[in-house]
């Protein structure tokens, strides 16, 4: 039998002595003999059916880490920058989650119909076992429909012996939601609001079963999916099956935003009703730096294991080649310097007065790229006097580091980061392994880092699939989307939440001065700016442009940062183009494309337009 080694860091490294949840995970084709003999091969059986989730922090093959504009990389060879490339093509897809979550689709419902049978296995853990499965299959419904719109429903184990002539076609794209939604309804009513033992952190709950059903309703009424939404048209009007039926809806339809802004206050109120807030530092985990204390907890948001923020994780551990070991300052073969986030991440980032850099009148704009002195050196105007996720979460020329390192034989707990050619984040004569924009990401790496030789990342967490910031976020959008001055005032209450965590000023108190924030299109920009900075390297912002239909400008230009060859101040204060290509193919590019070969097994399937 094929073996798949899965592990949870969060459980096998960080809080237990030892755990078998996701270590054995068996064939996706067993005999029924061996899946449901005993209460532990039904157990693993289960833990298998989560394997076919598509891991979303992996440094070389996730489709949604990396591949924004937020960061560029040294990585470039790797997988996963095909993507921002446009080198991907429906016979050559690269990276697909199309035959994998299929596989899982199937795999869930052999154990709805085999777990009855398991000798001394308890009826509420069938029932439980059951649940598990039918969130597992919304979900990756969910997936499906997010990378390729319209796609095949599955409600039973497929027969692999189905005539050619009983293939199923693609379903209209509101139907997959549809379904989506209702599973994970049905789902949810044997689902548990959350699990006693810690060994259960990362399976499905009732809380995480309600907050995805909110994110796939939120897609839904989205303008890629809803008609190009309130000004835009669609790209889908003819869009079509074989027989002629539209596959994705050319009208827009403003209740669906109600229905998606209902369905999240729901997912909020479940959450928060069972103890889930937004992440504060954990005093317990003792002194530590950032030493400011909203910088402190935003660093911390999502590397705590025990953040209460968190509604449901990816608990699989991080490897050599993924985030922190790629992020942090050099050192020879162990930490590789090569997480940049781009000019337009930078600029992304409000000021300390909560506005936009170029909305806030106390901001030199205009200047922004010229030399100014801060606290540690000569850095530029742009990087001083902005909000504390920019300094928690991005490294740049003379700012810290907060990390553990050996300087000069002595354990430091930050070190001053420089990226002049020659300086201790420089490029020097590397080819690989350095800044491509002159910053470094800070996000998702622990400041009780040690390196000491390369080895799999000490500090281990779970990674956020969903948290209750994107909660309040989205709740929002929606009522901004389909409300009124009642469900703007709401919607602005909901995004102060998030920027009180993050030590800035209300919207009301920060816009005031220029003019105020009352209106539709407004206060679009500014919840969408709010998802872009909360959620800078957390897998989102790859699907929000898409959703939201202004991808091409973002991912089609050519990234920015400082001249990483310059030898001084002058010299390496000056923004260039990065020098890797960039594609972004409209509209193809919105959707990912169906494998080909899958196309030519199935006739009554046709493929995303574009392609």
């Amino acid at each position: 039998m094929k073996i798949y080694k899965i592990f949870l860091a969060l459980l096998v490294v960080c809080m237990v002595p030892s755990c078998d949840y996701l270590d054995v995970v068996p064939d996706e084709r067993p005999t029924e003999e061996d899946a449901f003999k005993n209460v532990y091969s039904a157990e693993n059986y289960l833990y298998s059916c989560y394997s076919y989730i598509p891991t979303p922090r992996s440094g070389t093959s996730s489709l949604d880490f990396f591949t924004a504009d937020e960061v560029v990389t040294a990585f470039e060879h790797e997988t996963f920058a095909n993507f921002p490339k446009g080198n991907f093509t429906a016979s050559n897809p690269v990276i697909s989650y199309w035959n994998t979550l299929f596989k899982g689709i199937r795999q869930c419902y052999l154990l709805i119909e085999g777990v009855d049978a398991t000798p001394g296995l308890s009826e509420q853990a069938k029932v439980n076992y059951k649940a598990e499965a039918k969130f597992l299959i919304a979900y990756y419904h969910f997936l499906l429909a997010r990378n390729y719109g319209p796609t095949i429903i599955v409600e039973s184990v497929p027969d692999v012996n189905m005539a050619y002539s009983d293939f199923p076609s693609r379903a209209h794209f509101d139907d997959v939601i549809e379904f989506v939604v209702n599973k994970f309804d049905e789902a949810a009513q044997d689902l548990p609001l959350n699990y006693s033992a810690s060994t259960a952190y990362g399976r499905a709950t009732r809380v995480a079963a309600a907050a995805l059903k909110a994110r796939a309703l939120l897609l839904a009424a989205s303008p890629l999916f809803n008609g190009g939404g309130e000004t835009q048209s669609s790209f889908y009007t003819n869009f079509t099956d074989k027989e002629g039926n539209s596959l994705i809806s050319s009208t827009y339809d403003p209740q669906k935003w109600q229905r998606a802004a209902e369905a999240t206050k729901y997912a909020i109120d479940m959450a928060e009703d069972n103890g889930h807030e937004l992440y504060t530092y954990n005093t317990s985990l003792g002194d530590t730096y950032p030493e400011d204390p909203f910088e402190r907890d935003l660093r911390y948001t999502i590397i705590d294991r025990f953040s209460k923020e968190v509604l449901w994780a990816d608990t699989r551990r991080e490897g050599y080649y993924d985030l922190q070991n790629k992020s942090t300052p050099f050192i020879q073969g162990r930490a590789w310097n090569g997480i940049a986030p781009t000019l337009t991440m930078v600029e992304a980032f409000y000021t300390e007065n909560g506005l936009p850099i170029d909305k806030d009148p106390a901001f030199d704009y205009d200047n922004r790229y010229s030399i100014a002195t801060g606290d540690n050196g000569t850095t530029m105007k742009l990087n001083l006097n902005r909000e504390p996720r920019f300094n928690a979460w991005v490294a740049f020329h003379n700012g810290y580091y907060e990390i553990i390192r050996d300087v000069g034989g002595e354990t430091v707990e930050r070190i001053k980061t420089q990226f002049r050619r020659d300086d201790n984040c420089g490029i020097k004569g590397r080819s690989n392994n350095y800044s491509p924009t002159g910053y470094l990401n800070k996000k998702g790496v622990h400041p009780k880092l040690e390196q000491p030789s390369l080895v799999v990342p000490s500090q281990q967490y779970p990674w956020p699939v969903i948290r209750l910031a994107d909660l309040y976020l989205m709740y929002a959008e929606a009522l901004i989307e389909y409300g009124g001055a009642g469900e703007f005032a709401s919607a602005k209450q909901y995004i102060d939440r998030v920027r009180s965590r993050a030590g800035i000023p209300s919207v009301d108190d920060a816009w005031e001065p220029i003019g105020g924030a009352n209106s539709r299109e407004v206060l679009r920009d500014i919840v969408r700016q709010e998802r872009t900075i909360e959620f800078y390297l957390e897998n989102q912002r790859f699907w929000d442009l898409r959703r939201w239909m202004i991808a091409e400008p973002y991912f089609g230009t050519q990234a920015k940062g400082m001249n990483i060859q310059g030898e001084n101040d002058l010299e390496f204060f000056q923004v260039q183009e990065v020098p890797f290509q960039r594609n972004f193919r409209s509209p193809a590019f919105y959707l990912m494309p169906i494998p080909q070969g899958e196309i030519n097994k199935n006739e009554k399937l046709v493929q995303n337009p574009g392609y």
